[in-house]
């Protein structure tokens, strides 16, 4: 049975592949971009940094950077009039997650109209928007060669996946430069999330040996070097490690899809505003243990990838490791609990039977070695506070 494999038309990687970005938009034929980012990227200068040089040959490249963490409906709305009012023939998209799942959505919005609920999953968005060139400053979320976005109805407090060919960018300019100065949390969040990726891509019932391949490159990548990123910001060669193996982990899914983590993990984004690396970190271990006896050997050739379990080891105690290695890499990166983080119990409680119903509507859950029913779902969700 054969596979789709969806990538971006171009990828420069490397120290100093976001310098490329004229010769890029040259190749995509687009001289009027517009740059979505947020105003952190603003206020550091990276995106003076890239409008700069297209300055230089003539390519006037105007901002929108009111892009928000965890992108939702109303947030995107601006960067949408702003594209159907202007003449815009691409989108340069900055940032981590957000703001390039805000770019996908804008680019989409800009030229098809409509509400982004219309594109929400299970429909599969193939048109193609406005041509986006993504530069990611986070080594996490894979946004940048994906063909998903999630962004929240906060009408409902849904996460709502978005996918299709059209969400995934024409180019992908990944310098690990960009991420030097990511400080210790959002590396570790982000780190997180692009572990959480790679393993979820691996077990998923529909790996396929191409997404396989660049999952297991991802953990082998992702393994000995987030620990590293989090003690020194500045360590460059865990920095290239990181982000090259959060942009495999992102090709593995994207061609895989996530799993239980990822279905459980957006509503309590949704609902307790918990950055999504570090609400996919908190289910992790619990969602592993319970998926184990399903996939033994799958999760035992991902504890030998990410170099915790040795060849010899045989499947019981490299997935053994597996769950001590979750939990003490939690535990070094202060990983909180949700109470911690300051949920309220009461609310939590309350709202058990919504968040285990759109984890299962997600379609995630169904990808997972063992498939949960929704009172499973609720019992892990509780086991978040035990």
């Amino acid at each position: 049975m054969s596979v789709q494999a969806i990538l971006p038309r171009i990828m420069e990687i490397g120290a100093g592949a976001s310098r490329k970005l004229p010769e890029v938009l040259a190749v995509l034929g687009c001289r009027r971009p517009l740059l979505v980012t947020d105003r952190m990227m603003v206020e550091l200068g990276y995106a003076e940094r890239l409008q700069a040089p297209l300055n230089e040959r003539g390519i006037a490249c105007e901002t929108f950077a009111d892009t928000v963490p965890e992108p939702t409906a109303a947030s995107i709305q601006a960067g949408v009039a702003k594209v159907r009012e202007g003449d815009y023939d691409a989108i340069v998209a900055l940032g981590g997650g957000s703001p390039i799942d805000s770019a996908k959505a804008i680019a989409i919005l800009g030229r098809h109209g409509g509400q982004i609920r219309d594109y929400r999953f299970p429909r599969q968005v193939n048109e193609p928007g406005l041509p986006i060139v993504a530069i990611p400053t986070t080594a996490g979320t894979g946004s940048e060669v994906t063909r998903f976005t999630i962004i929240t109805d906060e009408s409902s407090d849904e996460k709502m996946l978005c996918a299709g060919i059209g969400f995934m960018p024409q180019a992908a300019l990944i310098d690990y430069e960009l991420t030097l100065s990511l400080p210790a949390r959002a590396s570790a969040d982000t780190g997180l999330d692009a572990l959480t990726h790679a393993i979820e891509a691996y077990v998923s019932r529909k790996a396929n040996p191409y997404s396989d391949s660049q999952a297991i490159a991802a953990m082998r990548l992702l393994g000995p070097n987030l620990r590293r990123v989090y003690r020194d910001g500045g360590d460059r060669a865990a920095r290239e490690a990181m982000m090259l193996g959060a942009t495999l982990a992102g090709i593995a899914f994207s061609n895989a899809s996530v799993a239980l983590v990822h279905g459980m993990s957006r509503p309590i984004g949704a609902f307790f505003h918990v950055p999504h690396g570090l609400s996919n970190a908190m289910l992790l271990p619990s969602v592993t243990a319970f998926s184990i006896p399903a996939a033994e050997r799958r999760y035992a050739e991902c504890a030998r990838a990410i170099g915790i379990a040795a060849g010899s080891d045989d499947d019981a105690k490299a997935n053994a490791k597996l769950l001590a290695f979750l939990h003490e890499l939690n535990s070094e990166l202060k990983v909180p609990t949700l109470e911690q983080f300051g949920a309220e119990r009461a609310r939590f409680e309350q709202l058990l039977p919504t968040m285990a119903e759109q984890a299962l509507a997600s379609g995630s859950p169904g990808n997972n070695p063992r498939v949960p029913d929704q009172a499973q779902i609720v019992e892990l969700y509780q086991g978040l506070w035990r």
